[in-house]
């Protein structure tokens, strides 16, 4: 395997430099998107390991891909002076402390953009610097409820289902800050200056229902959770089981994909079927949906449906996805270390990323001063 030295600096980010504070999911997600696009990105950890959490990801698993990584005690004034040091140097910083944490720590935003005022301090919380709620503690599933991105999400009758925590963690959280920090870099090419961002998961969560918001008002969105066009309510924006007990996903909202799904389905020319946006028709349509499905396997429906621009899917599990034919020929995924993981997203024509490098040893941390010394002053 070649050496971190041996790595040619690609991809659109190549040259700039990211000191990662370790922390749990959300952040190292946003610090993994900008190590796939070239960033130099080292993470700083305890002495002895990550940040701790039974839930954290593991410190050799796909989130901490691209990395380098050394350990600081940023309680020792040993530890902070090697931290300012490295801040120097930087071109962005990373932290997801509760706020005020940094500020005790001697390593917040005024102490770091005195060393140097270029920097982006880029700051990850779930509620946000501010606010009545900054200071208290809360998961994915509380700042996507209180965003308005939960209570929409789940059959009718039934409570809202939180879609794992990829809302709030690494929507609404990661990717933001991801975006954030491109936008500060380019912002600085103008101003010569860096600046705090502020990435709250609640401001993110709730930036994700712009489009909701829209059809809110516009009003088509009024039923109750489960009964509108999108969340399950319409029988051909739904999942349905087949025969193998697995599922396929059918999106045919627009007539010309509609009359695809009645072809594939045998339905096309029964006289008796409802018309597709009447909802008094639509419990009907389930029904009769719901048995052609259950006909057949996911597989045979994949093949049925295979020369016909229904919008009709298989379900895919995320341990198969990567051998869909698309996905194969697409490099969707790639294999890192010996394990498969998503690829690098988007592409670049120009400037394409290298091929992601595994998680470094948390054992084998680098020692502070080669990366310092690796990294020249800025002029």
């Amino acid at each position: 395997m070649p050496s971190d030295a041996d790595v040619p600096a690609t991809g659109p980010l190549a040259g700039v430099r990211v000191v990662e504070l370790a922390s749990l999911a959300p952040a190292p997600f946003g610090c993994m998107v900008l190590a796939d696009l070239g960033a130099d990105v080292v993470r700083v950890d305890r002495p002895g390991g990550t940040a701790p959490g039974r839930l954290a990801a593991p410190s050799t698993g796909p989130l901490h891909r691209g990395r380098r990584v050394t350990a600081l005690d940023l309680k020792s004034p040993a530890g902070l002076a090697d931290l300012l040091r490295l801040v120097e140097r930087a071109d962005v910083l990373v932290e997801a402390y509760r706020p005020g944490v940094a500020e005790r720590l001697g390593l917040g935003p005024r102490v770091c953009r005195e060393r140097n005022p270029r920097l982006v301090y880029a700051r990850l919380t779930g509620w946000g610097q501010d606010g009545p709620l900054a200071a208290r503690a809360g998961h994915d599933i509380d700042y996507i409820a209180v965003a308005g991105a939960l209570e929409p999400l789940g059959r009718a009758g039934g409570p809202p289902h939180a879609p794992l925590n990829l809302l709030g963690d690494f929507a609404g959280g990661g990717m933001l800050l991801a975006t954030g920090v491109l936008a500060a870099l380019l912002e600085r090419e103008r101003s010569g200056l860096g600046q705090v961002v502020d990435a709250a998961m609640v401001d993110g969560s709730a930036l994700l229902t712009a489009f909701l918001h829209g059809m809110v008002a516009a009003g088509r969105w009024s039923a109750p959770r489960g009964g509108n066009l999108l969340d399950g309510g319409a029988p051909f924006y739904d999942t349905y089981r087949t025969a193998d007990d697995r599922f396929v996903a059918v999106g045919a909202l627009e007539p010309a994909f509609y009359a695809a799904l009645l072809t594939g389905l045998g339905l096309a020319d029964d006289p008796g079927l409802p018309a597709q946006y009447d909802p008094d028709g639509w419990p009907e349509l389930r029904r009769r949906f719901t048995a052609r499905f259950t006909a057949r396997t996911r597989d045979e429906w994949t093949a049925v449906f295979a020369g016909l621009d229904a919008c009709v899917a298989p379900v895919l599990a995320p341990t198969e996805a990567h051998r869909h034919p698309h996905n194969a020929a697409r490099g969707t995924f790639v294999e890192v270390g010996g394990e498969v993981q998503p690829a690098p997203a988007p592409r670049f024509a120009r400037t394409p990323p290298p091929p992601p490098r595994p998680a470094p040893d948390p054992a084998a941390p680098l020692d502070v001063a080669a990366v310092i010394d690796g990294w020249p002053a800025r002029p």
